[in-house]
């Protein structure tokens, strides 16, 4: 009997650990993927590397146990376009919205993540905050942000506000809603 139930909590744990393997969720319980970039968390140096790679800066702010953003790394991130286009384009910063790792604001401001996710008044996850690539030495993200996209969306429009970014669209058309209405009913036509 003893060895019944040691080989079914083997399979158990085995199962466990497989599935924590599948989804990549690291030790702090968030989902981790290989595009993201495991950095000291200050974003004047994380935007001076991200410009020095020709990618754009883009933080993604997470939390354990959040339904929503494992969606997005389910169904939408690991969508092939959307996965080359995170590894290729963006440099990705994960912040804990509860977490305790220090984060250096882009005004110089110290504080633990979930300090800056409440200075930066951000109230869900996963949240993307997408950013120029200059940013004032006198902004904090909140402010310095192109766009701050709350929640998960489908992935033709996570595609759309990447490749808006990306593609500096926004200099042309400021507002997303459009340029993104805008490619649905080419996709129609």
């Amino acid at each position: 009997m003893t060895r019944i139930l040691t080989m079914a909590a083997a399979v158990l744990f085995m199962a466990g650990a497989a599935w924590g393997e599948e989804l990549g969720v690291g030790d702090d319980g968030l989902h981790k993927s290989s595009w993201m970039r495991d950095t000291f968390k200050d974003l004047q140096d994380d935007l001076a590397e991200a410009n020095a790679e020709g990618k754009r800066l883009m933080l993604i702010i997470e939390q354990r146990g959040c339904i929503y953003c494992r969606k997005m790394h389910e169904e939408v991130f690991v969508r092939d376009d959307i996965a080359t286009m995170l590894e290729e384009d963006f440099f990705v910063i994960q912040i804990n919205m509860f977490g305790d790792v220090e984060v250096t604001d882009f005004d110089g401001e110290a504080m633990r993540e979930k300090e800056a996710v409440r200075r930066w008044r951000q109230q869900f996850t996963p949240t993307i905050m997408l950013f120029p690539e200059e940013v004032p030495e006198d902004q904090t993200a909140e402010d310095a942000a192109l766009v701050v996209m709350p929640g998960a969306f489908s992935a033709n429009t996570t595609k759309n506000l990447l490749t808006w970014v990306r593609d500096k669209i926004y200099l042309e058309q400021p507002s997303f809603q459009k340029y993104h209405a805008d490619m649905i009913n080419a996709q129609k036509g």
